[in-house]
């Protein structure tokens, strides 16, 4: 449910890329079988700007599997994950969300401390930037329902976090 808010986010992105003229970059956007007009605006942005590719799924399969496909088409030295809900400006990487998801990204971080050996002091989130060498070893997975955050954990503890900055939620709710 993307189709008004990914101009946006390709805009900001873009913006952002100008002032970082050492940097060649590509913008990969994935629509997870988006009941409203998303493939449509992603056709949009595609044939608009020669750098801006789209995948597009025929169901459904979550954000992790959305993530994966971006990642193996990318072939950059760094790859930048985000969501296209506008919360986060394109230079900065965190999120605020409802009492019910952070009761679940809290049980998530246990499991993740327990299970991965995630630094309790490392907070995820599904904005991201990884070098190549992660992502090399993250495309490595082929099984089903990969998560993300556990694949980047294998492949290094050369983990940290950047404080950021964030906004309201442009357009719709979580579906989350």
């Amino acid at each position: 449910r993307s189709e008004h808010t990914l101009p946006h986010v390709v805009k900001e992105i873009r913006e952002k890329m100008q002032e970082l003229t050492q940097y060649e970059y590509d913008i990969f956007l994935v629509n997870d079988a988006s009941p409203d007009n998303t493939m449509g605006t992603i056709r949009d942005l595609c044939d608009k700007y020669d750098n801006i590719k789209g995948i597009g799924f025929a169901r459904n399969f979550g954000q992790h599997a959305a993530l994966m496909a971006g990642l193996r088409h990318s072939d950059g030295d760094y790859v930048v994950c985000l969501d296209d809900d506008g919360q986060t400006p394109a230079d900065e990487v965190d999120k605020q969300h409802s009492a019910f998801r952070n009761m679940g990204s809290k049980v998530n971080e246990l499991m993740t401390r327990m299970m991965l050996d995630k630094p309790a002091d490392l907070y995820i989130s599904s904005y991201f930037a990884v070098k190549r060498f992660v992502v090399e070893d993250m495309i490595r997975y082929e099984n089903s329902y990969p998560y993300v955050i556990g694949l980047v954990l294998r492949a290094t503890k050369n983990i940290t976090n950047v404080a950021v900055c964030h906004r309201e939620r442009e357009e719709g709710s979580s579906g989350y």
